[in-house]
């Protein structure tokens, strides 16, 4: 019998990642809160563009390397899942205090953010190759969708933080314990569920 993908399992690890505070969901936030969404509307835009090529650069360099090293998918789903655990337990134990970074907040700003941003790099490489190489290996228009798909997922948490502002910061850190612990059960199924495919 073969094997289904699991969009559940995908969706629920591409979502709670991108929701989670990162540099892009700050940024927007704190841009959001400074100047308004349409106002902050480029940064996001630039943040949209990055992320982009980002997950095509991800989606190639995870393509390759499966393909070249058949055995790299169980050391990697291992990796993945031990990083979505401790993100777990950093998002258990986070007190909800949102640090803010007023640098930068143009289109490029957002563009040039997505290369030194560690986050989606993990983000695109775990899906990748916990989730979407293992059914669609070789396809490359599938794989080219798959990455714009987690592209957007992205973007929409950048766009959906920009427009809560400053009042998202005040609801997140008054509810920080019970966001963060749904949050951190969520990767905590994340991490099990690699291994139950």
């Amino acid at each position: 019998m073969s094997k289904v993908f699991s969009w559940f399992s995908f969706l629920t690890y591409a979502v709670v990642t991108a929701a989670t505070p990162g540099p892009n969901n700050i940024m927007s936030m704190s841009n959001g809160g400074r100047k308004g969404f349409k106002a902050a509307l480029p940064f996001n835009l630039g943040i949209w563009a990055g992320f982009s090529i980002v997950m095509v650069l991800c989606t190639a360099f995870c393509s390759l390397l499966s393909a070249l090293i058949p055995k790299i998918k169980t050391p990697m789903l291992a990796i993945g899942a031990a990083y979505m655990l401790y993100l777990a337990w950093e998002t258990l134990g986070s007190s909800g205090d949102i640090q803010e970074n007023h640098t930068r907040d143009g289109f490029f700003a957002g563009l040039f953010l997505q290369f030194i941003n560690p986050k989606i790099y993990i983000y695109g490489v775990m899906s990748m190759e916990a989730y979407i190489l293992p059914f669609y290996q070789g396809q490359a228009l599938p794989l080219l969708g798959f990455s714009l798909l987690l592209a957007f997922i992205g973007f929409a948490f950048t766009l959906c933080w920009s427009a809560f502002g400053s009042a998202f910061k005040w609801l997140f850190s008054k509810h920080a314990r019970a966001v963060n612990l749904v949050m951190a059960l969520l990767l905590v199924y994340c991490a099990v569920s690699l291994f139950l495919a």
